[in-house]
């Protein structure tokens, strides 16, 4: 969809790559203006239709790397906020938008550490991830009340707040990039091959829908791609 917010993001940063940084910003204004009354504020936008294409989730070697890009950033602020992106995203699948709004004081427990989700389209409560949930711990106590990423003034409201974020960050070349899309698919496709309830699955992603999650599937080996098959599982894990 030509509006799309992605598409209007990549039209700016490479279509307008020769054009002075005034010009690009004129064209992002308007565009985003008119997107705006398609899709609603971005960070805002409805689940991906079920037919969209979801990002390939993170290996475990690419999950190590990017663990080591975040640990290699000299400024400790950038450091922490590198780690929450690769936390709160692969141990949360939290959007890009819910972790600008994230603050400390939204990271609850300490058996399972449970991350709630206030604001946004899809308001929930979402363990994290086993693997993760120290981690998520020792940032949201090193955070209070503040933000846990990049704390202090910011337009947090800003589409491309986060991954712009990360596009800045230090790292090797042969490292995979840190993107929240890709951290968010990692999460939804450890639960699918874990084989987690649908109706659970829905619950901690913000998703409506069982189809939306065929999107997903396609990169897990073992769980049918099927819109079809995915309701009717939905449908008959809701009657026991």
């Amino acid at each position: 969809m030509l509006l799309d917010y992605d598409v209007v993001e990549a039209f700016c940063v490479h279509g307008c790559a020769g054009r002075a940084s005034s010009t690009r910003g004129t064209y992002r204004s308007v565009l985003y203006q008119l997107a705006g009354q398609v899709h609603g504020e971005p960070g805002l936008r409805a689940t991906p239709f079920a037919g969209a294409k979801a990002p390939a989730p993170y290996s475990p070697a690419e999950r190590a790397d990017l663990a080591a890009v975040a640990r290699a950033q000299r400024d400790p602020a950038k450091r922490s906020s590198a780690l929450a992106m690769v936390v709160f995203g692969i141990g949360a699948g939290l959007r890009p938008g819910e972790l600008a709004a994230l603050r400390g004081s939204d990271v609850t427990g300490r058996g399972p550490v449970v991350v709630q989700v206030a604001g946004g389209p899809a308001p929930r409560a979402v363990p994290v991830a086993a693997r993760y949930a120290g981690r998520a711990a020792g940032l949201a106590r090193r955070a209070g009340g503040g933000f846990v990423f990049r704390p202090g003034p910011a337009d947090r409201g800003y589409k491309n707040f986060v991954n712009n974020f990360a596009g800045r960050l230090a790292r090797d070349p042969v490292a995979p990039p840190l993107s929240m899309s890709r951290a968010r698919s990692s999460f939804i496709c450890d639960h699918l091959a874990a084989g987690t309830p649908l109706r659970a699955l829905l619950a901690i992603t913000g998703i409506t829908e069982a189809e939306s999650l065929a999107r997903y599937a396609r990169h897990v080996q073992g769980v049918s791609p099927s819109k079809a098959v995915l309701r009717a599982r939905w449908h008959a894990e809701a009657r026991q």
